[in-house]
């Protein structure tokens, strides 16, 4: 059997307001083939299928085209899980439609706990999948009037290593003293995880950081979503991030994207490889001085999939006017897109008010971000203040959750 590990895919994401469908339908249509010509028995999708909890109507197309176009293929089971920016109302909509199909969807947490958990059989083989979504504060965790963020905290991680546990101990019985391999999915931030600045606003203070020990020893592998770089949790091979497959901010152009292939042989996973996603377009940092950066902009290509560059440039001097005008004057003769121009050396500690007049959008800023900037002007130090941060990360992340 061979199983397949996916996650992040932020259909709809848009880059400095840029949208990315055509690399987001390039790599549907790239991953749909990959899985057709590799023979994929399974496919996982460990959350954040969108990028927001309202999805534009051709985001919703790609996903529901690329579900169809696998439908009586060789994949014969894909397994969704809904992630933080996902809407567990969108995605559990159509579930007992796509059950049909052999599609399973849980978009939140499940009461009993075991609709998360389903046993698939392929042939003679068979596999236990906990598809555990996006584990909110308020469905794993009761709240009690008077904690402060400490208490919640604490109480919280213990509840996601308990969901967990009894995700492996019902999946023990459906093993009915067979050798099964047991595949748990998630999406959360694991202590020691790696990330981007798409990501910089899970990184600290929020809720529920555990560790790859705090996963049962039950699991034989740990499909998980929600950081954007491929990578290993706490060192161990059999608990992963497969990362995002298309870039999503300026911080991912140094590492590739992958998707991560399970193979189990005699009931046991005989293999964990990781498989390169192609560069749909590219999009790159360019360093230097003015010149420089125009020498280099003349060597960009367009790539294999003759999508136009988009380019983020860092001057390493003091840029006139006239000097920006020229950088992107030559950006635009080449065909070429520049997205952002930044000062490698500006030290210059500046108001929150020059920053909103010099940045595009608004959107383009990070609630901590703006936070962090506002406590600076203030003299409030955020390092010796963490119980200022910590409140602050609570409150985002409950605005996020009643966002989405």
């Amino acid at each position: 059997m061979k199983i397949l590990h996916t996650a992040d895919w932020h259909l709809g994401h848009r880059l400095h307001e840029q949208s990315q469908n055509e690399e987001q339908q390039l790599f549907l249509n790239w991953l749909s083939a990959h899985i057709l010509t590799e023979k994929y028995d399974v496919l996982l999708i460990s959350g954040d299928v969108f990028d927001t909890g309202m999805p534009s109507s051709q985001s919703l197309n790609m996903y529901y085209n690329f579900l169809i176009g696998l439908n009586n293929s060789c994949c014969k089971y894909i397994v969704i899980t809904g992630g933080n920016h996902d809407s567990p109302g969108t995605l559990n909509a159509p579930k007992e439609l796509l059950s049909v199909l052999d599609i399973k969807v849980v978009g939140k947490a499940t009461d009993p706990i075991k609709k998360e958990v389903f046993k698939l059989t392929i042939k003679n083989e068979e596999v236990i999948v906990g598809a555990v979504p996006y584990l909110r504060d308020q469905d794993v965790r009761k709240a009690i009037a008077g904690e402060d963020f400490l208490d919640i905290n604490d109480r919280y991680k213990k509840a996601l290593i308990q969901h967990y546990t009894e995700i492996a101990t019902y999946s023990l019985t459906l093993k009915e003293n067979k050798e099964i391999p047991i595949i748990a999915m998630g999406h959360l931030f694991a202590i020691g995880g790696s990330i981007s600045d798409s990501e910089k606003d899970i990184s600290v203070g929020n809720l529920g950081h555990i560790g790859a020990d705090d996963f049962s020893d039950e699991f034989d592998y740990v499909a998980l979503g929600h950081l954007h770089k491929p990578q290993r949790v706490g060192g161990k091979a059999h608990i992963r991030y497969s990362g995002s497959p298309v870039m999503l901010s300026f911080s991912e152009t140094n590492y590739d994207k992958k998707i991560v292939k399970l193979q189990i042989e005699e009931t046991k996973i005989t293999e964990i490889n990781e498989n390169t996603v192609p560069k749909f377009r590219n999009i790159l940092k360019i360093k230097g001085s003015v010149v420089s950066c125009i020498n280099q902009l003349k060597n960009v290509t367009r790539g294999e999939y003759n999508l136009a560059p988009w380019i983020e440039i860092i001057l390493d001097e003091n840029a006139t006017v006239l000097d920006i005008s020229e950088i992107k004057k030559s950006a635009e003769e080449l065909l070429l897109k520049i997205l952002k121009i930044t000062l490698s050396k500006q030290e210059k500690m500046v108001g929150l008010e020059v920053l909103l007049e010099n940045v595009k959008n608004i959107k383009t800023l990070k609630p901590l971000d703006v936070f962090t900037q506002k406590c600076q002007e203030q003299g409030k130090d955020l390092s010796e203040h963490k119980d200022i941060l910590e409140a602050f990360n609570e409150a985002l992340q409950i605005a996020q959750e009643q966002h989405s």
